[in-house]
């Protein structure tokens, strides 16, 4: 049995909610055969960011170096990138022919600030242009179009203007803390406007740790499989509500989601 594969490049989390290791969870409960490489070593847990090591570029790069001249990924989705020289050089890697998800890790649930200023801005010039999706929430969508948004216009128009000042293919502002629903918006840059909506319930839980994480890799592996940028966001948008609605309840803090809920096996 081939499988499809799909790459994460992103940070790791030790309690497994976020990061590299949700991105493989979620890749694996797609069937897609999942690959990592290391940019940082974070020491998290569902109460917060304590500590952060970055990787040596010279040793991210043999890590792409390894992945990339054995098993070329179908699908390649980036998470937590910390410093401009990372994204110089992850940026020589991706391939316009192959779908490109960008998770812009800014903040984590927890309110910890993981990357600089300085990290934000070649985050836009450098790697945002190349992208077939970026998955900003409400806050991240904030600092790269450099507006508040506080109601769903002024998140239109963050949309639009993320699309027409950075260049990526696609970007979907996850509005979850805007309204009574959670509503995810997709701007597209065929159109340069809102192409459609997606929208599921609120539940009144704090066990959303690692949810930007999953939702993104759960929209690569799709896009491995040669779904559409639509498909592939539908899928992640109920397999997201899922894993939040049947949490593990773990942790004392903003706990996991569930990566084993998107089947037959849970009802509602």
């Amino acid at each position: 049995m081939k499988l499809h594969r799909a790459l994460t490049i992103a940070g790791t989390d030790p309690t497994g909610g976020a990061g590299v290791m949700a991105d493989l969870k979620s890749f694996q409960s797609r069937h897609v055969y999942g690959m990592a490489v290391i940019t940082s070593v974070v020491a998290q847990n569902t109460k917060g960011v304590t500590q952060i090591a970055h990787m040596d570029v010279s040793m991210i790069e043999a890590q792409l170096q390894s992945v990339y001249t054995d098993i070329v990924p179908e699908a390649v989705k980036t998470g937590m990138l910390a410093t401009a020289e990372m994204m110089e050089l992850i940026g020589t890697y991706i391939d316009p022919k192959v779908p490109y998800v960008l998770d812009p890790v800014m903040i984590a649930t927890s309110g910890d600030r993981l990357i600089s200023d300085e990290a934000v801005k070649a985050l836009q010039s450098t790697l945002i242009p190349k992208a077939t999706l970026i998955t900003p929430n409400r806050s991240e969508a904030e600092v790269l179009a450099d507006m508040k948004i506080d109601t769903v216009e002024a998140l239109h128009t963050a949309g639009i203007r993320i699309l027409q000042e950075l260049g990526p293919q696609a970007v979907i502002i996850k509005g979850g803390h805007i309204g009574d629903e959670a509503t995810d918006y997709l701007f597209t840059k065929d159109t340069m406007s809102m192409r459609r909506s997606w929208t599921s319930p609120k539940y009144d839980t704090v066990h959303t740790h690692g949810t930007g994480c999953t939702f993104s890799a759960v929209i690569t592996a799709e896009l491995a499989k040669g779904k559409s940028v639509e498909d592939a966001i539908t899928i992640g948008k109920e397999y997201i509500r899922l894993a939040i609605l049947h949490n593990p309840g773990l942790g004392t803090g903003n706990g996991p989601v569930n990566h084993m809920a998107y089947g037959d096996e849970y009802s509602e």
